[in-house]
């Protein structure tokens, strides 16, 4: 019998490929320079380990904690702060930083507004909210009607169990009367929503996850989002009695940064190792039930850490001056 090939070299590849056939292109508002393919799809069987990605270590406690903090409908980065993860100050600091250049608020580097995050309460509910993020979306979705909002979560997991066949299991971040120029002005949302839908499926007990991701900085941001959907996935087959099934990762703009080719190069040298294993060490039945803490990682033996530097892109583009809006 042929031997399975490791499936982070799915990942690999699509470095490869884009370090050597990338469309060159330049981020509007930044001006850096990235090198873009177009429609590309990675699968993980899940039975075969968990991807979290070997030929660099990747921040686990960043992703538990992202994850619960989307799980759990959280729209402020104090939660995370707290856990000491900074995946996010860079967004809400960029919006703090514009009213402070305007003198609406006082000045702070992003070292002092994190630490204001974390210490006053009321500085925190004021400027650490991200309003219409992952979590909004996936559990308190607005609608039309005043004081109501569609928790999707919620509704895919109910539908799943009252029609284990179900074809119509997707949970959306994408809503265009916030992003981008389709809003307006106030209500545009400071964030890109990148990872923007997925869908679920029962496919013979096992249950298995597509995430469309529309753009991904694939060296820094996708190694993260690998694990994050895979492991959703596998809470969502337990809290369904379901076994876990595949995650399933389509791209449509996937692109490496100029200022991260050198890294990439590193990263191409290593040899995948085996995945590891997460496991769960308390028992729950429900998406509220459950607690970052109640998982367990084992037998992860990554590469170190390869660094780069975050690209603040998307959002609201401001035309007058020829960059994204704060």
């Amino acid at each position: 019998m042929a031997r399975l090939k490791h499936g982070e070299y799915q990942y690999l590849d699509l470095l490869k490929e884009a370090l050597e056939q990338g469309i060159r292109k330049v981020d509007r508002g930044t001006g850096i320079v990235l090198y873009s393919l177009f429609g590309k799809q990675t699968r993980y069987d899940l039975s075969q380990g968990f991807p979290l990605l070997t030929t660099k270590k990747v921040y686990w406690k960043g992703v538990i904690h992202e994850l619960y903090w989307f799980m759990s409908g959280q729209t402020n980065i104090k939660y995370l702060v707290d856990q000491n993860v900074h995946i996010w100050d860079d967004y809400p600091y960029k919006i703090y930083s514009k009213k402070a250049g305007e003198g609406k608020v006082a000045k702070l580097t992003k070292e002092e507004f994190v630490e204001k995050i974390k210490t006053d309460e009321n500085f925190a509910k004021k400027y650490g909210e991200l309003p219409r993020i992952y979590g909004e979306m996936w559990r308190r979705w607005p609608t039309k009607t005043p004081g109501r909002t569609i928790d999707q979560l919620k509704w895919v997991m109910q539908e799943l169990k009252d029609d284990p066949d179900a074809k119509n299991l997707i949970v959306n971040s994408w809503n265009p009367e916030y992003l981008y120029t389709m809003a307006t002005l106030e209500d545009a949302s400071r964030f890109p929503i990148c990872h923007n839908m997925y869908q679920i499926s029962n496919r013979n007990g096992k249950l298995s996850l597509q995430l469309y991701q529309r753009s991904s900085d694939l060296f820094l941001g996708v190694p993260f989002n690998i694990a994050s959907y895979a492991l959703l996935t596998i809470i969502l087959a337990k809290i369904a009695g379901l076994k876990p099934g595949e995650f399933i990762h389509t791209f449509g703009d996937v692109h490496i940064y100029e200022d991260h080719i050198e890294q990439v190069k590193e990263q191409l040298k290593r040899k995948p190792k085996p995945f590891p294993k997460v496991k769960f060490n308390t028992d729950f039945k429900s998406i509220d039930d459950f607690k970052p803490e109640y998982i367990t990682l084992e037998d992860y033996d990554p590469y170190p850490m390869l660094k780069a530097g975050l690209t603040v892109a998307g959002g609201l583009y401001d035309p007058k001056t020829g960059k994204m809006a704060g």
